[in-house]
């Protein structure tokens, strides 16, 4: 599990995202920052405790997807999820053309941020205007010890 982000800190990267902070802001942003992999609103709304409002809360991803601080990951599941987007993105440029990874024993979706998404030659008259990239296996925390 990944550190927790120092509350300050969250105050900043929503101010630099061009965002004005408040605490559902700063709430959902420690709660996916603190996650190792992607979250369901739903799982969000947990995090963030029994008096976040849901359209709020649906309103915030919406402005921090729009800002570039998440992003959307899409896996098998049909449900949607989000991810903290790497310190690089922003409203201009995005950086997550990267793989995602879903175990199939704790059935989280991880970004693999270090893993590019493979080029892909398209034929003529086709252009991307999306990358996603699912593998599917065991994660490293629900491999079995030998």
């Amino acid at each position: 599990m990944p550190p927790a982000v120092a509350p300050d800190r969250l105050a900043q990267t929503i101010v630099r995202h061009g965002l004005r902070q408040t605490p559902v802001r700063r709430a959902v942003l420690a709660a996916l920052a603190g996650k190792g992999y992607a979250l369901t609103g739903a799982e969000i709304e947990l995090e963030t405790g029994p008096g976040t409002d849901r359209i709020t809360l649906y309103r915030t991803l919406k402005s921090f997807e729009q800002s570039g601080l998440i992003h959307r990951v899409i896996d098998d599941s049909d449900v949607l999820r989000y991810a903290a987007c790497s310190i690089e993105c922003s409203a201009d440029a995005h950086f997550d053309n990267h793989v995602h990874f879903k175990c199939g024993v704790c059935a989280h979706t991880y970004c693999l941020s270090q893993v590019a998404i493979p080029a892909v030659a398209l034929p003529g008259g086709f252009r991307a205007e999306r990358r996603d990239y699912l593998l599917s296996g065991t994660c490293q925390l629900c491999q079995p010890t030998p």
